[in-house]
């Protein structure tokens, strides 16, 4: 079950990054619902499988920050299991349909 969880959580990040790369690990936390904790979990994860890399840019003079781009294995990965959420919402359909049918 676990890996199951982790590959959801990685999958929500995934989408989160790939929609708002300039989103701070406060702001990916929140919209996540993840602690800060788990979202450097996360995060370190999906950099070890080199799915996500940590870009720098200036902001402004004075200030440098960060964003998180998927690299292509991880636009590949986060469209693998896109189609794995996919083939599960549907399971999970014909699951409940067949058990009100009946």
């Amino acid at each position: 079950m676990k890996k199951k969880e982790d590959n959801s959580d990685h999958f929500e990040l995934l989408r989160k990054i790939q929609k708002n790369p300039e989103s701070s690990q406060r702001q990916l936390a929140e919209d996540l619902g993840f602690s800060l904790g788990k979202l450097n979990y996360c995060l370190k994860a999906l950099q070890e499988k080199g799915l996500v890399k940590l870009e720098n840019f200036k902001k402004n003079p004075k200030k440098l920050n960060y964003f998180y781009v998927l690299t292509p294995e991880g636009i590949a990965e986060k469209s693998k299991l896109t189609i794995n959420f996919m083939k599960r919402k549907m399971k999970e359909y014909d699951e409940l349909k067949k058990e009100l049918e009946e």
